[in-house]
């Protein structure tokens, strides 16, 4: 009652100063928000302008020709970029369903610990500070046919040698291991803070109503942590569809395109080929298919919360 009589004056009209205040703010975000689209909305304006469009170079000038059915036709009859595509999804369905498992497991375990969570933590995310380059060599070295450590235990045990990268039906899986080792971590810091964040209370009554441990994590734990883990579902989801340095240090694409995904063939329309915009399409609907995506896993998600209310 005090606080709305201190913004009215005796007649029981809204005073001017809220009001001025309420303005400043409102003003105060126009430069950000013109700086956002500036940075944000043109380029992929532009973007749209070229996939429409076919660009060429000539005489030292860009010459822009509105071709939209020509980029269309071209996109229809490009098999590698539907392989390309099926390679992606299967990438980002393996490595960040593999990912949120284990970062789930991890918080839970580093969260169980009394002493040490800090050193946890440390060891954790070594893999995250590593550059994409060691790690491609790195893994290179890991995965090698003839001295590789893992075909060195293989032939130890009497098992042939694999050919972790060279071989078509294994290859993608191993880029996933890799994929996982690196990103797992980053995962695991999102969910190990959503549960150092969980009401203790609520577990505690759980708990001394009967409930044992995976009645707890079933219908206590996990359903509080499904915020934490719908963030770092988006966070590498995004990051997965986008997946081009593993790739490129690790197969190339191959052996033949068993691991070309969307982003090394962009890469290949738009700087081995010179095809501006159709490699503009492609992102177009590389951006599309990354929507449809994730508003399909966020409408899963929100029927499973809906069924397990």
């Amino acid at each position: 009652m005090t606080a709305v009589s201190g913004n009215r004056n005796e007649a029981g009209r809204p005073q001017r100063a809220p009001r001025r205040r309420q303005a400043f703010r409102h003003l105060a975000l126009w430069p950000a928000a013109i700086l956002l689209a500036v940075l944000t909305v043109v380029p992929v304006l532009n973007l749209f302008a070229m996939a429409l469009t076919e660009i060429s170079i000539s005489r030292g000038k860009v010459e822009w020709a509105l071709k939209p059915l020509s980029n269309l036709n071209l996109l229809l009859g490009d098999a590698l970029f539907l392989t390309a595509t099926l390679n992606t999804i299967l990438f980002v369905v393996l490595s960040v369903s593999i990912e949120l498992v284990l970062g789930v497991a991890l918080a839970l375990l580093a969260a169980s610990v009394r002493r040490g969570k800090g050193l946890i933590r440390t060891v954790t995310i070594l893999p995250i500070l590593v550059s994409p380059v060691a790690i491609g060599a790195m893994w290179r070295l890991i995965y090698s046919y003839d001295f590789g450590p893992l075909n060195q235990i293989l032939e130890a045990f009497g098992f042939a040698k694999v050919g972790w990268l060279s071989e078509t039906s294994i290859a993608l899986l191993s880029v996933v291991v890799v994929d996982i080792w690196h990103w797992t971590p980053l995962v695991f810091l999102i969910l190990f803070a959503g549960v150092e964040g969980l009401p203790r209370e609520v577990i505690e009554a759980a708990r001394m109503d009967g409930a044992n441990r995976r009645q707890l994590l079933r219908y206590i734990v996990l359903p509080l942590l499904a915020p934490a883990i719908g963030v770092a579902f988006i966070f590498r989801s995004i990051a997965a569809f986008k997946v081009f340095d593993q790739i490129v240090l690790l197969t190339g694409g191959g052996p033949g395109t068993s691991t070309e995904v969307l982003s090394l063939r962009l890469y290949k329309v738009y700087f081995e080929q010179n095809a501006m915009g159709y490699g503009a399409l492609l992102s177009v609907v590389t951006i599309v298919m990354i929507l449809v995506f994730l508003l399909t896993a966020r409408l899963g998600m929100r029927w499973a919360e809906a069924r397990n209310a």
